[in-house]
């Protein structure tokens, strides 16, 4: 049998020349992608980037990096996100994950040679375009295969994203501590490592249609062909074709929060997102804080230890046997509890390496949190509507982490030290948590009270059962 580099599966030659039906056109894209998902997340210099840029190598103030730099990055994704999940579609994904190649090139080329505030806040601009296309990068795949591989791609393109990360962490720390390499070659190698990613996202294959726009896209794109030299004609296609795709958004939008579940599940992945991103942000400045003089900092370790912990968390919250419609919330708000927790210990001690440890507590705690929600949603929604939905998520968070940058971090009259900051992050969490153990207790109470058959219709049923 031939092997299909291109996505398409077909009752045609392969290369091999045979010509059975090839099975295997989702092999070619999945480990592009893959290649391309390991490399632009192997990034060494990371987990030492604060550091980097407070350090003898660009010599900026801790207070210009709070407070300057690291915005730029909130305030640009919460512009870019928006756009970017509306255009992804309508250019077929593989445009917009090259431009998230070029802006990582970008943005580390930046921290390697560039110099002062204003270099290292264009840096992070490019960098917020990168993370704003990641809708781009997880939603591609499902466009170039079949459906029935989509559980395995998935998790292949997962693997190599949170691999990726891991090893650039772990690579950073061992060169850093027993190689003594500096910093500014950990730069180096990040720049050369997405590079190589930037190179493979041109040899992904385009796909033929869309996912969300198919129907709008295929019926413009006919009409259109009827009348080439028609520039009104063109202009009126345009114009119904931007309505068609705006009615759509409002129709699914309605179906898709029509649950007061999938509403709690999308409410906890919009603010658990922008807690740990506002976390992970300004960890590296605690840490800065914290360390003593003369201190071998093991950021490198801690990140990769954690990723690889909160992964294999993840793997065993697939395979737990649950009412995850009737005890999912609470769940939800008990460990989230536990990061609130992690989180105010960072606050109280001045002790790194307990500070070490609390950080890989509320990380590995996290990523398992946020894959129950994403396949609670996932479960209620038709695939057209994975990106809208999980986009929109991303979206809101983005919105709560610019508001909570703007009050902690840049409202002049707080002037909130770095441990300051952290109770306040902490605070955040905790009253998460409270919210969503009130709820949870409500769902266990109201699901579990004896009903008879109606109880067990009614648990597996919640995302259908409870409308606004």
């Amino acid at each position: 049998m031939g092997f299909c580099w291109n996505g398409e599966c077909g009752n045609r030659p392969c290369w091999a020349g045979h010509y059975m039906r090839c099975h295997a056109g989702w092999v070619g894209p999945t480990v592009l992608l893959c290649i391309y998902g390991f490399c632009s997340m192997m990034r060494p210099v990371e987990p030492f980037l604060m550091e980097f840029l407070t350090g003898s190598y660009k010599n900026l103030t801790t207070e210009q990096v709070t407070r300057q730099v690291i915005p730029v990055w909130t305030y640009s994704s919460l512009v870019l996100l928006l756009p970017v999940l509306l255009v992804t579609d309508l250019l077929r994904y593989k445009p917009v994950i090259i431009l998230q190649g070029c802006m990582y090139v970008t943005a580390f080329l930046l921290i390697l040679v560039g110099s002062g505030v204003h270099s290292a806040q264009l840096a992070f601009f490019s960098y917020s375009i990168a993370t704003a296309a990641d809708v781009a990068y997880f939603s591609y795949i499902y466009s170039v295969v079949q459906p029935s591989y989509y559980q395995r791609v998935t998790g292949y393109v997962m693997g190599a994203v949170l691999l990726g990360y891991a090893v650039g962490a772990l690579l950073a720390q061992l060169l850093v501590s027993l190689g003594g390499v500096s910093l500014y070659s950990l730069a180096f190698v990040t720049v050369i490592s997405v590079s190589i990613a930037l190179i493979t996202s041109f040899f992904l294959p385009m796909p033929k249609t869309s996912l969300f726009f198919k129907g709008t896209q295929s019926a413009q794109q006919g009409t259109s062909g009827e009348d080439t030299h028609s520039s009104e004609r063109q202009y009126f296609n345009v114009t119904k074709y931007v309505g068609k795709m705006f009615r759509r958004l409002v129709e699914d939008f309605e179906k898709c929060y029509s649950s007061v579940a999938v509403v709690f599940f999308c409410i906890w992945a919009a603010t658990g997102r922008c807690g740990f991103y506002q976390i992970a942000g300004y960890v590296q400045l605690l840490w800065v804080y914290d360390q003593p003089l003369n201190f071998t900092a093991y950021n490198g370790a801690v990140d990769g230890i954690n990723t690889l912990t909160g992964a294999a968390a993840t793997v065993a919250v697939g395979h737990i046997s649950l009412e995850w419609s009737v005890w999912g919330e609470l769940i939800l708000g008990g460990f989230t509890f536990l990061m609130a927790g992690a989180v105010f210990l960072m606050d109280l001690t001045d002790n790194i390496w307990i500070s070490y440890i609390c950080f890989s507590l509320f990380k590995t705690v996290y990523m398992p949190l946020t894959t129950i929600c994403t396949f609670q949603i996932a479960k209620t929604l038709s695939r057209r509507r994975y990106a809208l939905v999980f986009g929109m998520n991303s979206f809101v968070g983005t919105v709560l982490q610019s508001v909570l940058t703007a009050i902690v971090i840049n409202t002049k009259s707080l002037q909130l030290t770095i441990t300051s900051q952290f109770f306040i992050y902490a605070s955040y969490f905790a009253a998460i948590s409270l919210l969503f153990t009130v709820r949870g207790v409500y769902t266990v109470l109201r699901m579990k009270r004896p009903a008879g058959g109606e109880q067990a219709e009614r648990a597996s049923n919640l995302p259908e059962g409870s409308r606004l």
